[in-house]
C-alpha cells in the first residue's frame, strides 16, 4: 500500500477544491480515479448512473475486484493483464478504446473509455483517471420504446419490441433490401437450457435472467438494427446493410458477451447462460416466412451440434 501522504497528493491532484469535485459530479461522463494500487479513490455521479454501482460500493476497492470487469468484444477479460488504465500508469501514455463493462444488473454495456495518468512531484505517475461514456444509443432506444409502448408493440418483460412489431418490421426491411439491393441479415437466438433454469430457480429468477440476456443483446447492436422478443426465450434480430462479414462479427460478439454476462444474486451464486444462434442473409426471392424459416433451421442445427454456437447458411 502507499503512504497517506501520497494518497493526499493524489486527491489534491484530482480535486484541489470541493468546487472541482462538484464539476466532476455534474459531468455526463463517468469519471473515476485510482492510485498506483488501482484502488478507487473517487467515483462521480455519472459513474453511478452508467454502471449501477454507487460510490459507497466501490471507493476503497481495487477496480478489478469483481466490479466493472471490462471485456473486449470477444468476451476476453481485460482487467488483469490487459487493463488500459494499468498500462497508462506504467508508461504514462493516454489511451482511448471501446470496452464492455459489467453493469450491476448483469448486463454487458458498451462504453468508450479514456485513460490518462495523474502526475505528482517531479512528474512521477501517482495514479490515473478514467473517463467513460455509454455507447449503447440509449436516447434513441428510449424514444423508440416510447413509441412502441403507445402502440402496444413492446414486450412487457424485456421492454423489447414484440412479435407483433416483428411482423411489421421484417416485411418492411425485406422490401427495402430488395428495392435498394442491399444485404439484410436475419438472426434467430435462443437461450440454452432455459427450462432448467426455471425448474431449478423459479420463474421469477428466470425472468430476471431473461432481462439480463435481453439487455446484453439489445445494448450491443447498431442504432438501425432491430431486436424483438419472438416468444419464450427466443429473439429475432434484423440487421440492415449486413453482409456476411458483418453478420458473422455481430453474431460472434453477441455470443461472447452473453456468455460473460451474469445475474448477480445476494448471498447466492451468480447465474449465467449461453445462447445458440442461427443466421442467414436474405436472398432476392425471400419472403418473411422463408427467411425466418431458414434462420430458425440454422438455430436448431446449432442446438443439435452442442449449443453455444452459430450456424450460417
Amino acid at each position: 500500500m502507499y503512504p497517506s501522504a501520497e494518497i493526499s497528493e493524489l486527491m489534491e491532484a484530482l480535486s484541489g477544491q470541493d468546487a472541482f469535485r462538484s464539476v466532476l459530479d455534474a459531468l455526463a461522463e463517468g469519471v473515476y480515479l485510482v492510485d498506483r494500487n488501482r484502488t478507487i479513490r473517487f467515483w462521480n455521479r455519472a459513474c453511478e448512473e452508467i454502471s449501477g454501482y454507487r460510490a459507497a460500493d466501490v471507493v476503497g476497492h481495487r477496480c478489478f475486484e469483481n466490479i466493472l470487469r471490462h471485456v473486449d468484444d470477444t468476451g476476453a477479460e481485460l482487467c488483469r493483464a490487459r487493463c488500459p488504465l494499468a498500462k497508462t500508469m506504467r508508461d504514462g501514455q493516454e489511451r482511448e478504446c471501446g470496452v464492455w463493462l459489467h453493469h450491476r444488473d448483469g448486463r454487458r454495456l458498451p462504453v468508450q473509455i479514456h485513460a490518462r495518468p495523474i502526475r505528482g512531484e517531479n512528474s512521477a505517475v501517482i495514479g490515473a483517471i478514467e473517463i467513460f461514456s455509454d455507447r449503447s444509443a440509449i436516447t434513441s432506444a428510449q424514444e423508440r420504446l416510447a413509441q412502441l409502448e403507445a402502440q402496444a408493440l413492446t414486450d412487457p418483460l424485456t421492454q423489447l419490441p414484440n412479435r407483433r412489431y416483428l411482423d411489421m418490421a421484417l416485411p418492411a426491411a425485406l422490401a427495402d433490401a430488395h428495392r435498394y439491393q442491399e444485404p439484410l441479415g436475419v438472426v434467430f437466438i435462443d437461450i440454452d437450457g432455459f427450462k432448467a433454469v426455471n425448474d431449478a430457480h423459479g420463474h421469477d429468477t428466470g425472468d430476471e435472467l431473461l432481462r439480463v440476456v435481453a439487455g446484453t443483446l439489445s445494448g450491443n447492436l447498431r442504432a438501425g438494427d432491430t431486436i424483438c422478443r419472438y416468444g419464450g426465450e427466443e429473439f429475432v434480430v434484423i440487421l440492415p446493410h449486413a453482409n456476411e462479414e458483418h453478420l458473422s462479427r455481430t453474431c460472434q460478439r453477441l455470443l461472447a458477451l452473453v456468455r460473460v454476462s451474469s445475474l448477480d444474486r445476494p448471498h447466492q451464486r451468480s447465474l449465467s447462460v449461453t445462447v445458440s444462434i442461427g443466421a442467414t442473409i436474405a436472398t432476392a426471392g425471400d419472403t418473411p416466412a422463408s427467411v425466418l424459416f431458414r434462420a430458425d433451421r440454422n438455430l436448431y442445427t446449432s442446438k443439435r451440434q452442442g449449443r453455444d454456437r452459430i450456424t450460417f447458411s
